[in-house]
């Protein structure tokens, strides 16, 4: 194994050895200001263990896919979209995102969201809904 058993977390929700990656590659999907990093990506295992950073302001893409997520909240507070409900969300709250379900992410105007985020390692793409969908559901986040 080449990767240390142990990254230390340097305090500002970074670990050591731990890339700070775009949100999305494609540029195709509507977002603002959201970074990635990849905490756990073991071939041996079917999931994948993500950390979120969502800015002050920003959001994650709507979208739905297959997959599940399932989130836990572990820095500032923002909203959700799971479905057709909104929830308020802020840190220690789990957030189950089952297949096909729209969801969105978004934070405080005053403070980042961080979650982490486990899923399959192997995923389906992101589906965008159309207009007529994406502007009411949006509008139940503010």
């Amino acid at each position: 194994m080449t990767d240390p058993l142990v990254r230390k977390h340097d305090g500002t929700f970074h670990w050591e050895g731990v890339d700070v990656l775009a949100y999305k590659q494609d540029g195709a999907a509507p977002f603002k200001d959201v970074t990635r990093q990849v905490l756990f990506d073991d071939a041996s295992m079917a999931t994948q263990l993500r950390y979120f950073e969502v800015a002050p302001g920003g959001w994650t893409t709507l979208e739905r896919h297959e997959h599940v997520h399932n989130v836990m909240v572990i820095r500032g507070r923002g909203r959700c979209l799971v479905g057709e409900a909104a929830w308020d969300i802020g840190p220690n709250d789990l957030v189950a995102v089952p297949p096909l379900a729209w969801h969105q992410f978004r934070a405080a105007d005053d403070e980042p969201l961080g979650f982490l985020c486990l899923v399959n390692r192997d995923r389906d793409r992101p589906q965008l809904p159309p207009e007529e969908i994406r502007g009411p559901l949006e509008g139940k986040l503010r």
